[in-house]
Formats: structure tokens, sequence, C-alpha cells
């Protein structure tokens, strides 16, 4: 699958545009990723609790998206993008979306 945040793909043509593909997951560290990173917050610097766990719902929502394009029958997707949301204290959601398409080689 081929997933790319631009209208189009170097050496294709889109032949057919199938809909929107979509994956989400909804992340929430526990109480004691949720107290280092409270104190991370007092003292600065990154806090690497977080970090890892927006990459870890990163990497599933992409891999959603994937799994939803081939679902749709789809070659690619074009103009992906991610979407965060807080969905309630201590707990995000975050999104992948773009549009499934059909991709035909040019010569």
């Amino acid at each position: 699958m081929i997933v790319v945040t631009t209208d189009s793909i170097s050496g294709y043509k889109v032949t057919e545009t199938i809909g929107i593909a979509r994956g989400n997951t909804i992340r929430a560290k526990h109480i004691g990723k949720d107290i280092l990173a409270s104190f991370r917050m007092l003292i600065g610097g990154e806090i690497k609790e977080y970090t890892e766990m927006l990459t870890e719902a990163r990497n599933a929502a992409l891999q959603r998206m994937e799994w939803d394009a081939q679902n749709l029958g789809a070659d690619a997707v074009i103009n992906m993008r991610f979407v965060t949301s807080q969905v309630m204290s201590g707990a995000a959601e975050l999104l992948a979306y773009g549009t499934a398409v059909k991709l035909e080689k040019i010569d």
C-alpha cells in the first residue's frame, strides 16, 4: 500500500477515486506514567511517556487506515493526514485518514 501526503504519486496516475480510508485509536497512559509525566512538566524537557504513547497511536491508526483502504480495494492512499482530539481527561483519539485510490503505472 502506497501512502502519501501529496495529491499525486510520481510514476503513477490515479484511475479511480474510491473514497475516504480511515483508521483510529484512542489511547491513555496509566496513572504511573501520568505521574512521571507530571514531574517532567515541572522540570521541563521532553515528556517521553507521551511521545511514546503518541508514536504507538500514530502507528496503530496508520495501520488501520491501510487495512481500511485494502478492504475498499485501493492501491494507495493520497492526501493522508493525522488528526488528534481529546476524548476525555487523560485519553486522546488519533485518526489517520486519506483518499483511497486505484493507480496505473505510467510508462
